[in-house]
C-alpha cells in the first residue's frame, strides 16, 4: 500500500465556532453529534478534516496548546484569483483575523486568514493545490 495523507485533525477550543468558520470558508461541515465532540468532513481529494475538542487533550498527557505563532498552514484551493479575493473579503468581513491580504506571492496568488483557534488557513488559486490536478 502506498502511504497517503488521509486526515488533518485540529484540536479546537470551541467546536461550534470552528464549524461556523469552516462553513464560512465553504466546507459542508456537519453538525456535531450530541454525544461526541467531533465532526469530520471528507473532501473530494479524499483527505478529511476532523475538528475535535478532545482527542490529543484527552489521550496525550503532555498535550499543550501552542501559545503563539503557527507551525502549519492549511491550504485550500478556492479557484481563480478573484475567488481568493472574494473568500478573503467574506471571511475578514465576518470578523475573522486576516493575516495576509490577497497578493501574488513567489508562488501562487494567495491570502491567509486565522481560524478561531489561530490555525492559519491559506486561500490559494494555485492549480497545483486543486484536487483535480494530477501530479505528473
Amino acid at each position: 500500500m502506498q502511504l497517503q495523507l488521509s486526515m488533518v485533525v485540529l484540536e479546537v477550543c470551541d467546536l461550534e465556532a470552528s464549524i461556523r468558520f469552516y462553513r464560512a470558508l465553504g466546507l459542508d461541515i456537519p453538525e456535531a453529534p450530541p454525544e461526541r465532540p467531533v465532526v469530520v468532513h471528507r473532501m473530494p481529494s479524499g483527505v478529511s478534516l476532523l475538528l475535535t475538542t478532545s482527542f490529543a487533550s484527552v489521550y496525550d498527557p503532555n498535550f499543550s496548546r501552542p501559545s503563539g505563532g503557527y507551525q502549519q498552514l492549511l491550504e485550500f484551493y478556492v479557484g481563480e484569483d478573484s475567488a481568493v479575493d472574494s473568500k478573503w473579503a467574506d471571511l475578514t468581513g465576518s470578523g475573522y483575523h486576516g493575516r495576509m491580504a490577497p497578493t501574488k506571492t513567489v508562488g501562487p496568488y494567495a491570502a491567509m486568514v486565522d481560524d478561531p483557534d489561530g490555525n492559519v488557513v491559506l486561500l490559494t488559486s494555485d492549480a497545483a493545490a486543486s484536487p483535480e490536478e494530477q501530479p505528473s
